[in-house]
């Protein structure tokens, strides 16, 4: 890979970390018990998307 390509990489890395940790924290403030699952499934949706990312660099 580029240079450039794996700034792409870092910069979607980031991302996915960021919006994980915001869905976590988000889950853990909700009462509603079914929106509590769907905000930590898109939290777990993002940590799939971190690993998948993560392996194109191995």
């Amino acid at each position: 890979m580029s240079p450039k390509e794996l700034l792409y990489i870092e910069d979607v890395l980031g991302h996915e970390t960021q919006i994980k940790a915001t869905c976590t924290e988000a889950a853990g403030q909700l009462q509603d018990a079914e929106l509590k699952s769907f905000v930590q499934s898109l939290a777990d949706k993002h940590t799939q998307c971190f690993n998948k990312f993560y392996g194109l660099l191995g």
